[in-house]
């Protein structure tokens, strides 16, 4: 009995479950997975001779407390299924992953997307709070000055309006 072609697998895979993606070589696809906190993934899957790579980019290089950051993404790579995250030479973050290509089928497949999906959804906000905590604060009292809506910060809003009332309380108290 044959194996059923990975590459065919995949394209079949993609193509009943609607998802959009590119070819961008016979063995190499290119597509983006939809979230909630992260509004898109996207990903690249590599059909190599021996195993299916996964390289999905999760968020750029943090600004600040990079060790917190590794730290975290070390400490939840104990936990997924399939991936891991990882750096690049640039510190972006992406969720990784080498699985044999005996493996790929449609289940498979399935699962594997969807630990992409929810690694990179389920921590994005995380990430964005432990990496850019001061350009979430500088967005957060600029859209305040000035009235603008604060909505898109809204993740955010308990840790920010926690420290927007400490600092009136500090303001107030003539200890301080």
């Amino acid at each position: 009995m044959t194996k059923p072609d990975p590459i065919e697998v995949l394209r079949d895979y993609l193509d009943d479950n609607d998802i959009d993606y590119v070819r961008l070589s016979e063995r190499t696809f290119s597509l983006s997975l939809p979230g909630e906190k992260k509004l898109q993934t996207p990903m690249r899957l590599d059909v190599g001779t021996h195993a299916l790579g996964v390289h999905a980019f999760v968020c750029r290089n943090p600004d600040e407390e990079h060790g917190r950051v590794y730290r975290w993404l070390l400490e939840r790579n104990l936990k997924m299924y399939a991936v891991s995250f990882a750096v690049d030479r640039l510190g972006d973050i992406y969720l990784d992953a080498r699985l044999p290509l005996a493996v790929i089928d449609p289940v498979e497949l399935d699962r594997l997307l969807g630990a992409v999906l929810t690694a990179a959804d389920e921590s994005f906000n995380t990430i964005l709070e432990l990496g850019f905590a001061s350009s979430i604060r500088k967005e957060w009292d600029w859209r305040k000055l000035r009235g603008e809506p604060t909505t898109n910060l809204d993740a955010f809003r308990g840790w920010l309006e926690a420290d927007d009332a400490r600092d009136v309380e500090d303001a107030t108290d003539p200890e301080a």
